[in-house]
């Protein structure tokens, strides 16, 4: 039987066969560009393609939207703290969000598949709803915000610059909505 991943399989052969993952961080979950970029798990957003994030320079999280969800906040927490006990010289860390236009998100402004969705076991309704990404630019400003203010991010937030950043599909150009601070 084949496999859909059976083409990266081969892709990987190539990639072991070179040097490449012999340039890798020395401490797992600090980037060498000391990023965080939160972005959405859409294949039409790939951080390597659109921004030429390479391979070591940034912690890539993906969910649905790129949303700050409670998940994704734990996640930076424990990467904030790895960075402030691994590399206490370090004087900060950039948080990147990045949302997009025409994001599968905004589906889940639909109230007959959100109720759907609940009903099988997925978000309930109301988080469902405050995931949709119809306006990256204001969801994007939101989430900066969400960030800004999690309690269990503030034993870091003078460590954090965090900003914002829309996708747009059509163009191609990444802009930013909210300069990192």
């Amino acid at each position: 039987m084949s496999s859909r991943f059976s083409a990266y399989l081969d892709r990987n052969q190539a990639f072991a066969a070179t040097d490449a993952k012999l340039q890798i961080p020395e401490i797992p979950f600090i980037p060498f560009r000391q990023v965080y970029l939160l972005t959405c798990v859409d294949p039409r957003v790939e951080p390597a393609a659109i921004a030429g994030v390479e391979l070591g320079e940034a912690i890539v999280a993906r969910n649905i939207g790129g949303r700050a969800t409670e998940s994704a906040i734990d996640d930076l927490a424990w990467v904030c703290h790895l960075h402030e006990n691994k590399t206490p010289d370090a004087d900060w860390f950039e948080v990147a969000i990045l949302h997009h236009t025409d994001c599968g998100a905004g589906l889940l402004a639909d109230p007959e598949l959100r109720r759907t969705f609940a009903e099988r076991g997925g978000y309930d309704e109301p988080t469902a709803a405050a995931m949709a990404v119809l306006d990256p630019a204001a969801t994007v400003r939101h989430d900066v915000e969400v960030l800004r203010n999690a309690p269990v991010l503030a034993p870091s937030i003078d460590k954090l610059r965090i900003g914002g950043y829309a996708y747009d599909l059509k163009t191609g150009v990444i802009t930013t909505v909210v300069a990192p601070e």
